[in-house]
């Protein structure tokens, strides 16, 4: 994958640049895909039951509101997308489980870490635009992360 600096130098203004900043907490610090999206806040079953199909390598941007209240990924999540394919997630809020997580094949950006589960009501949208920073997340939309950031075609 070619490193987000060169890609926005090349395509200047087609890219969106997120200017939350994120911590790698996966143990793949690159990573690119299709978005697929979820909003939730504090509830995590949506993301458990999208990375329990196939990914096809599409990177779940997931919109929990900037909360770190509760984790919205933990391991056993991780886990199940990258044994379905997943290329990565881009989580605005918290995971948990971050030593293990930093162990799989998986690009996991987050805002920062929490021990607290989340609620399992299933509260939130599936695959609907999302704005994170003033950065619109389309579903199909190419995303690309390293260490320097996160790009989404506009």
């Amino acid at each position: 994958m070619t490193v987000t600096a060169d890609l926005y130098d090349e395509h200047g203004d087609a890219l969106a640049s997120l200017p939350v900043q994120l911590r790698d907490f996966g143990g793949v610090r690159a990573f690119s895909g299709p978005v697929r999206t979820v909003r939730c806040h504090e509830d995590n079953a949506l993301v458990k039951e999208l990375t329990q199909t196939p990914g096809d390598g599409a990177v779940l941007v997931v919109d929990g509101g900037g909360s770190l209240r509760s984790a919205l990924m933990g391991d056993l999540i991780a886990a199940a997308a990258v044994e379905n394919g997943w290329a990565g997630a881009i989580i605005h809020g918290a995971i948990r489980d971050s030593v293990a997580i930093g162990g799989l094949r998986l690009g996991v950006k987050a805002l920062g870490t929490n021990p607290r589960k989340s609620s399992k009501a299933g509260a939130g949208v599936v695959d609907e635009p999302v704005e994170i920073g003033g950065v619109v997340f389309r579903p199909g939309a190419m995303v690309y992360a390293d260490e320097d950031g996160v790009l989404v075609e506009r």
